[in-house]
């Protein structure tokens, strides 16, 4: 038995649709005499360049074994399926148990987007009230005040010295 790992990209359209595609997908490898060994549900990304008018996609990675003979019969069912709209398989030497790098950067991303919303919530509570901002601003323009006062009486004394 050969292994092989199925990369699947689908309409992001159909999003939520996938959970019958993924189960619909496992018939047809079983169909095959194919095993699942793991399969990732990466979510939607954004893709390297436009695919059929889609900017974004929704990734699956299967980690399978079966049949050479077999993988061209379901690169053939699926290759007319409107909700695919970019299939790959590739022949590795050994599956490793590890989680994917594309699942390892979506995880990654969320994190960073959480912390992000988290901060900026944290931003909105320790921003001042609305009585605090207007004493900064009177003292801003003070401060612009006495500065124009200062230069204008720079200015004077220099005329003065002409």
């Amino acid at each position: 038995m050969k292994k092989y790992e199925a990369v699947i990209i689908l309409n992001p359209n159909l999003s939520s649709k996938v959970d019958s595609f993924i189960k619909d997908f496992e018939k047809l490898l079983k169909a095959n005499t194919f095993n699942i060994k793991k399969m990732e549900d990466i979510g939607r990304r954004q893709l390297s360049y436009s695919i059929n008018n889609h900017n974004k996609g929704h990734y699956l990675i299967f980690n399978i074994e079966g049949n050479a003979e077999n993988i061209i019969d379901i690169e053939n069912k699926i290759k007319y399926n409107e909700s695919i709209i970019r299939h790959l398989f590739i022949s590795v030497k050994e599956h490793d148990g590890e989680d994917s790098q594309l699942l390892i950067d979506s995880r990654n991303k969320k994190s960073e987007s959480e912390d992000e919303e988290s901060n900026v919530k944290n931003e909105v509570k320790e921003k001042p009230a609305d009585d605090d901002e207007k004493k900064n601003e009177e003292e801003i323009v003070s401060k612009e005040e006495s500065i124009e006062d200062v230069s204008s009486d720079s200015i004077e004394e220099d005329s003065k010295d002409e």
